[in-house]
């Protein structure tokens, strides 16, 4: 069975924008030529692909293993034309990367201005995720690599551990509990938070762990990033759950506490996740080096 590398990216883009003619559209072709592509492409696989309606386009169950397939041939395709590319010098390349809150907002960005520097034609997709998206991102190859934080389960992937940090309760040094050794999650829900912005990979675990308690997260106000969480916790508005590693470093130049969270979720294992990081491109090994340092 012989599969065109651009039948099977038209087939992405329709999967993604849920309509041939947008799809069409993005791939430089006629919304006839489209239609015909993707018959001709479901002749030879003998199955229904899509649905399509009056709304759009559907993927059936065979229309999504071919999707999660597809994405895997592009890329590793992709790998291939950079790492030939290597040999010229036209060394560029794409990174995407899905990965948590703490490693968007946090880490990552000083150490891909250093990636950049010695891979000046690589150009990056960085994505917040939660880490179930994370790991089907990568697994599905919609994603070069994941970077996680806590317990997951990665069956098929490959997992590299590069530190480790842990959840903490941050406060201003008047608050009452600012001066306790350590804290429960619980204990905590009667004063009223500093969130991040809905969507984000902390909020959405902390609301998790929250609802195992049968409570509700006393959410003050929510916010882009750790240093404006910090501000709002200096100057009183509220408290906030936060990495250790964030807290610390705006602790240098703030008035906080931090008090240990007491709960066996609030060390948390950081992770790299690939499919396999002998087929990735120099540049990607390049990151992860960064990373694992």
């Amino acid at each position: 069975m012989h599969f065109d590398l651009a039948d099977l990216r038209l087939f992405i883009h329709i999967a993604e924008v849920q309509s041939l003619t947008r799809a069409a559209r993005k791939s430089f072709i006629s919304t006839a030529a489209a239609s015909n592509r993707i018959k001709k492409l479901e002749e030879q696989v003998g199955i229904r692909l899509l649905y399509r309606d009056s709304q759009g386009v559907e993927l059936t169950a065979a229309g999504t293993t071919l999707l999660k397939h597809a994405r895997i041939i592009l890329r590793q395709t992709q790998y291939l034309q950079n790492e030939l590319a290597e040999f010229s010098d036209q060394q560029a390349g794409h990174i995407r990367i899905f990965a948590n809150t703490t490693a968007v907002t946090d880490f990552l960005p000083e150490i891909l201005a250093v990636l950049m520097v010695q891979h000046p034609k690589v150009t990056i997709d960085l994505q917040e995720r939660v880490n179930l998206e994370v790991l089907r991102g990568v697994a599905e190859g919609a994603s070069d690599i994941g970077i996680t934080a806590g317990p997951i389960r990665a069956q098929g992937l490959e997992v590299i551990h590069f530190s480790t940090d842990r959840l903490v309760l941050t406060t201003n040094s008047e608050h009452p509990l600012a001066h306790l050794p350590s804290i429960g999650l619980e204990a905590t829900l009667d004063y009223p938070h500093i969130c991040l912005q809905e969507g984000s990979s902390l909020i959405r675990f902390l609301k998790d762990q929250v609802d195992s308690l049968q409570r509700d997260l006393n959410v003050r106000i929510q916010v882009f990033g750790f240093e404006s969480m910090c501000r709002m916790i200096e100057a009183g508005v509220g408290i906030g759950i936060m990495p250790e590693s964030s807290a610390l470093r705006h602790q240098q130049t703030m008035d906080l506490k931090i008090v240990q969270l007491d709960e066996p979720w609030a060390l948390r294992e950081r992770s790299i996740i690939v499919r396999d990081s002998q087929a990735l491109p120099e540049y990607v090994k390049t990151l992860i080096r960064l990373l694992v340092k």
